[in-house]
């Protein structure tokens, strides 16, 4: 795998700025998901939640540029599109492309109504889904120890679902199953990060959640590099 580490490990980015400190996430951000209607929803949504997004991905953006030698750049979710359903998740995905991010290789840092999630991404409009799932099961392996055990890590194939499954229980038959789908169905996706349930109290230590983002996005760099190939 590719070197992660072009400065003394444990080093960041934000030690070399002062940053004001982040707020975290508290029950009011979580709750904005059991409001009814789209109006009333999105309105919270856009007054609470999004400007911790917003700053998640000033902040953030700059450290996985160091670690992926490309720059990186955010965009927060705006759920223009919809007219009425209001949206059960919100997020900021940081990608290499300052247009967008979903036709490419992402990270992602956002809320469901029940956990908060920060992970890896390569959802259904990506590009080049099967050639990386090809280099994926050459290296399956590899892959397969990538997540640390009892960090709970989770492996997804959608993300429109809340539901992910722990990689501490899965096998690497279930493993090259996902890389496998993802290599042959048009509509396949897969995701890999840490899920923090709500009553989490890191959630609530904003320094601390940022820490951890940064850990998280360090431990899959592997996977981005090798979908951005």
């Amino acid at each position: 795998m590719t070197n992660l580490h072009p400065r003394p490990s444990g080093a960041s980015v934000l030690d070399e700025r002062s940053p004001s400190a982040f707020p975290g996430f508290g029950p009011a951000d979580f709750d904005v998901f059991a409001i009814d209607g789209l109006e009333p929803r999105m309105s919270a949504l856009i007054s609470g939640i999004r400007p911790k997004l917003e700053e998640l991905g000033s902040r953030l953006s700059p450290e996985l540029s160091i670690l992926s030698g490309t720059e990186f750049h955010p965009h927060v979710a705006k759920h223009a599109r919809r007219t009425v359903n209001p949206p059960s998740d919100t997020w900021v995905a940081f990608a290499a492309n300052k247009r967008g991010y979903k036709a490419h290789p992402h990270f992602q840092i956002g809320l469901w109504g029940t956990h908060a999630f920060i992970q890896f991404a390569v959802i259904y409009e990506a590009e080049g889904k099967a050639e990386f799932a090809r280099r994926a099961l050459d290296r399956l392996d590899e892959l397969y120890a990538l997540p640390p055990a009892g960090q709970g890590y989770v492996w997804s194939g959608d993300h429109t679902r809340p539901e992910a499954a722990p990689h501490d229980g899965m096998s690497r038959d279930e493993l090259r199953a996902l890389f496998e789908r993802l290599r042959t169905v048009k509509a396949a996706e897969l995701l890999c990060g840490v899920h923090l349930d709500r009553s989490d109290p890191l959630l609530r230590d904003g320094e601390a959640f940022v820490r951890k983002a940064e850990s998280v996005f360090q431990t899959l760099m592997p996977l981005y590099l090798l979908a951005s190939r």
